[in-house]
Formats: C-alpha cells, structure tokens, sequence
C-alpha cells in the first residue's frame, strides 16, 4: 500500500516550501548578524568619533537589510511569466541557483559592497521562490485542503525563522569574537537550497501547466499519481482533467494579453487592488521591524543583543503555534474574519507596547515588569500575526484570481510584499535614531486600514 493521494500531494507541497525556509531564515538571522563586532569590522560601515566610540552607520544597516527585500522585489516580477514558459519545477530551480550564488557571496564577504550584492542577489532567488511555492501548491491540490496546503508557506517561514533564531543566538554568543560568528549562520542558509534544487524535478509537474502546454496525456497521469494512486480512469482524475483543459481553452481566449486584462477588466483590476493592499498591509503590522532590528528594538527596555536574540528564539516557537493552528482551522475560518480579527489584536498589542516604552523608556526607568510587558506584546502580536495575517496573505491572492491571469498577477502582488518590505526595512533604524517610540504608532494604528479593505470584499 503506497501513500494516500492526500499525504503525497501534502509531502509535495511541503519539499517545495523548502523555498519559504529561505526567506524565514534570512529575515531571522540577520538581527543577529548586524551586532556582531568581528562583521561590523569586516564590512567597515561603522564611523569612530574622536575619543575612539564607535558611531553606527544606521544607513549602511539599512541597505545590508533592504537591498534582501528589494533583490526580492525584482525576484518576483518575472517569476509568473518564467513559470509558465519553463514551468513550476524549473523555474524553482532557478531561484535556488540564483540564491546559492547571493548565500556564497554573503558567506565569503569581504567589505560592505560584497555583503549587499550578496543580500541583493539572494533575494532576488528568494522572491521567485515565494511566489513559486503557492502558485505551485495551489496547483497540485486537492480542492478540500488547497487552503491549508497554500498556508504551509508562512508555517514553514517560521520554521526557517524559528532554526535562525537559534542558530544565531548560538554563534552570536558562543563564537563571541570571531569571523564565525556571522559567517557560520550566513553559510548554513544555503542548506534548503540544495535537496529543493536536485530533488523537485523528483516531483510532478502542475497538471494545469502541462495541460496549458498540450501535454493531456502527462497531465492525466500526473493528476492521477497526485489524487487517486496513479489510477488514470478515476472518477475525480477524469473530471479534473476535463474541467482543466475546458477553463484553459476558455481563458485561452480571454488571456491574449494577460497583462492588459488585469489592468484594464475592472474586476481583474478589483482582485488586484485587494492583493496588493493586503501585501503591503501586512508589512505595515511592523512584523519586519521587529524581526530585522530586535537588538535596537529591546535595547529601549534595557535588554542586552544576546538576550534579545534568546527572546526572539521563544517568540520564533510561538509563530510556529500560530502558523501550525492557521492551518488546522483554515479551510472551517475562511479568510476574512480571521484576518479583521487578527489585525485589531495585532493594532492593540503595538498601543500597549508603544505607550510601555513612551513612559518607561530604560534610560529614565528601571521598572522591569513594564519592560517584560513589552515582551509579552511582542510576544501575543507575533502569535496574532503568524495564526492569520502571515500565512492568508499568501494563500489569499493565489484563489482570487482567475487561471488566465493567476501566475502573473500573483508575481505582481509579490513584487508589491518585496517593495514595502523593503521601505520598512530602509526606514526603520533612521527612525528609531530620529523619532524614538512614536515610529511606533504607524504600526498601531495602520491595521484599522486594513480592516476597512476587508470589508469591501
């Protein structure tokens, strides 16, 4: 007796979001990397003033940080149209040699140009890869569990965070003072990349891009080996099958410029809108800010690099609850209430923790229940945002558009994820530096936004 056709289409889309692992990792790791002495060194972006005191370069952090994101931004944009030229498995291949070449330069940096190119390329692979995943995911499943199965991108985006997190909080204090310090945790990111690069083609093809290409026969079998134990005379195989190639002879007229028709069909344009705001909504929750720059974040209330980084590893364990429940419950949920809910709890966590630091800053207060406060907020957001927030923001724009225009529109509302990722990340330590807690309160108070978007759909 071989697998059920429902734990093999799970396994397949689990192997493929080896590529969210990734971008878990790099978002997690560098919060550790930035501290380090031996890397500040080596890079050079650091300032001394007279008496030898060492001045942050707080644009150069910034640029190590974004140019990830914004390599992730130019990533997605042909994500969608390399994907159904070449199809999902080679594509993916794709963005796992781009990222094993921008891991390899960030391993091997010399001086702050290396480290952000390397940053610069690996996020370009990266913002493929998370593009990828669903659209691949979504295609291979079966219609009852296609939610959860498209969710696993944020849960294994918090395992790659969750593995960051102790990996960085080990070398950071066990490698005190060496170049393996920040080498060791930038090297082992590539480890993911690896096992998806040499095994995906191990694994089907999209039957609807095979399909989409003319391969009926290889689409057939494919749906078959995915859903009914390689059973080709299948009721359910059989149907799939014709209900495919039906919606692609049929938006095959409708998607000569597919492009065009998202832009110019208000309703193509409408689910656009919604993708999009919703991307960059949920880096507007301030989940980055707390992931690229925790050290500066708790440094307010009085916590060292190394505890910070210990905190973080506890908060990574709590995402992975969050992101575990998301996918249990979603397909019972649906997606709009989970998401207004969450929101409003992820709004009120940052009031409270931004009025804590606002009058208990550790400067002038040494009030150490306020400050674990503080942790307890970042604590319950980080669980609000991975339970909801996270995971639905990438199933949600791979089921509102349509097939013609799925794979391209998807990339589009990536590419607007990667851009706003990329402004929070460039922004973020120039306004800790020049407005303190009150950068704070754009957190808490853009997700009633959101929420005014999830009502109109």
């Amino acid at each position: 007796m071989g697998l059920s056709p429902k734990l093999y289409t799970w396994l397949c889309g689990c192997f493929v979001a080896l590529g969210s692992i990734l971008f878990g990792y790099d978002l997690g790791i560098i919060g550790s990397i930035l501290p380090s002495e031996t890397f500040k060194e080596t890079v050079g972006f650091d300032t001394f003033d007279d008496e030898g005191k060492r001045i942050p370069d707080r644009d150069a952090e910034g640029l190590i940080v974004s140019f990830f994101v914004l390599g992730g931004f130019f990533g997605a944009a042909p994500s969608g149209a390399v994907a159904d030229l070449i199809g999902r498995r080679k594509a993916i291949i794709a963005g796992c040699v781009v990222f094993l070449i921008g891991g390899i330069l960030q391993t091997a940096g010399q001086n702050l140009a290396m480290v952000v190119i390397g940053r610069w390329v690996a996020g370009f692979g990266t913002g493929a890869l998370t593009m990828l995943a669903p659209l691949y995911q979504s295609e291979i499943a079966h219609p009852s569990i296609r939610g959860r199965l498209t969710t696993l991108q944020q849960f294994f985006l918090g395992i790659g965070a969750f593995v960051a997190s102790f990996v960085g909080y080990g070398c950071y204090k066990g490698l005190e003072g060496t170049q393996a310090q920040w080498r060791v945790p930038l090297g082992l990111q590539m480890v993911p990349a690896l096992p998806l690069a040499l095994c995906v083609m191990l694994f089907p093809e999209s039957p609807r891009w095979l399909a989409s290409k003319g391969y009926n026969e290889a689409a057939l079998e494919t749906l078959a080996r995915l859903h009914a134990r390689g059973d080709t005379t299948d009721p359910f195989v059989v149907s799939e099958l014709q209900d495919i190639t039906a919606s692609i002879e049929r938006e095959r007229s409708e998607a000569v410029g597919a492009y065009k028709q998202i832009f110019t069909v208000p309703s193509n344009f409408r689910r656009l809108a919604l993708g999009v705001i919703l991307q960059f909504s949920v880096q507007m929750t301030g989940v980055s800010a707390i992931q690229y720059y925790s050290p500066q974040i708790f440094a307010q209330v009085g916590f060292s690099a190394g505890q910070t980084l210990l905190l973080q590893s506890i908060n990574s364990i709590l995402a992975l609850i969050g992101e575990a429940a998301c996918i249990l419950l979603v397909d019972r949920l649906g997606r709009r209430w989970p998401l207004i809910i969450a929101n409003v709890a992820s709004s009120a966590t940052y009031v409270v923790g931004t009025a804590i630091i606002a009058i208990y800053p550790a400067e002038t207060s040494n009030n150490k229940s306020a400050h674990w406060a503080f942790v307890m907020m970042t604590w319950i957001f980080n669980f609000v945002f991975s339970s909801a927030i996270g995971p639905l923001s990438w199933a949600y724009p791979v089921e509102i558009f349509n097939n013609a225009t799925r794979a391209k529109a998807t990339a589009i509302t990536s590419m607007f994820a990667w851009i706003s990722n990329f402004m929070i990340a460039q922004v973020t330590p120039k306004a800790f530096e020049s407005i303190g807690w009150r950068y704070y309160l754009l957190f808490g108070k853009f997700p009633h936004f959101t929420n005014y978007q999830h009502d109109l759909t």
